[in-house]
This record gives C-alpha cells, structure tokens and sequence, in this order.
C-alpha cells in the first residue's frame, strides 16, 4: 500500500534541528526519519499485543522505493542506464531485481541480437543434419560450393552477432568509467 495517511505534529525548534542534523546524516528527508521513528516505537510495541505493522500494511507490488545519490553517481547511473536504452529508474530496477534473484539482466537490443543469432545457429544446424541424413543414407557427402558458401555466410553472420552483443555489453559497462576518468 503507499503511505498515503497524513501525520502531523509541532515540535520545539531544537527538536527539530536536530531531526534535521539526523536526517542530513543520514541523506534522507525529516519526514523520513520521523516516520522511521514512528514505525520503530510501533514495531516495539507488538510485544504488548499490538499488531505488527507488516500485518496491517501489507506491501504492494507497486511500493515504491525512494533513494538519495551524490551528483556523480548519478551522471553515472544516467549514462549507464543511456548505454542500455533505459531510463534510470528502470535500469536501477532491472538491477536490484537481478540482484536479489540471481538473474543476469538482459536489455532489449541485447535480446534481440541473442535471438537473431540463435536463429542463425538454428539454420546452420538444420544445414548440417541434412548432410548428416544423406551421409547416413549411403549418399555422397561432398556439400556443394553454394551449400559451403552458405553455412560461412550464416557463420559470419553468427560471429557478428556475438561480437555486438559483447561489444555493446562491454560499452555499456565501461560508460560510466569513461564518465568518471573525465
């Protein structure tokens, strides 16, 4: 659920200040540190019979997640998530979504090229299993010079896709640190 209830309340002006040094220390804003403490005192208070937060506010798979990065860290994050065709907060998902499930993220153009490229494979292959038959079958197995010329064209093919869809993975990793060393 999001966390649309509203809270408000007065404090001395020292409470404050200092709410403000904690939430500057700790790069969020005082409403988060407030909320923060909020939701501490009431997770304490289970154990007086209370339900728990989580059991009343049940996360939602539209939650969202808010996060403070210096100004460099985010040149980088934007041009990194550029390389990739993303924008930054989808690129910043695809991340920590492949992180917490062990998944290698895959972008789009990337999938695409691996897809091509299997195809060609696929071609390659049926290429080769009919020569295959006509060997096992007592026939002659000299391929035709068309039949050679068009297996290395699908090798070439092949090969070219691989090589771009390392390059471009290569390029999207190393942008931020061509960013940094400027």
């Amino acid at each position: 659920m999001s966390a649309s209830a509203f809270i408000g309340f007065r404090v001395t002006p020292e409470v404050k200040t200092l709410l403000q040094e904690v939430a500057d220390r700790e790069r969020v804003s005082t409403s988060a540190v407030a909320r923060q403490l909020v939701e501490t005192m009431l997770r304490s208070q289970v154990q007086a019979g209370l339900p728990s937060v989580e059991a009343i506010d049940p996360l939602s798979r539209d939650a969202r997640l808010s996060i403070r990065i210096d100004v460099e860290d985010r040149m980088l994050l934007t041009s990194r998530a550029a390389a990739r065709g993303m924008r930054s907060a989808t690129y910043v998902s695809v991340l920590v979504r492949a992180h917490l499930r062990k998944m290698a993220p895959l972008p789009t153009a990337e999938l695409v090229a691996l897809k091509q490229s299997i195809a060609e494979l696929r071609a390659l292959g049926n290429n080769l299993n009919q020569m295959a038959r006509v060997l096992h079958q007592g026939g002659q197995a000299t391929p035709s010079v068309h039949e050679v010329m068009s297996m290395l064209k699908v090798a070439g093919a092949l090969r070219d896709h691989f090589k771009a869809l390392l390059i471009a993975n290569m390029k999207s990793w190393e942008q931020g640190h061509a960013d940094a060393s400027k």
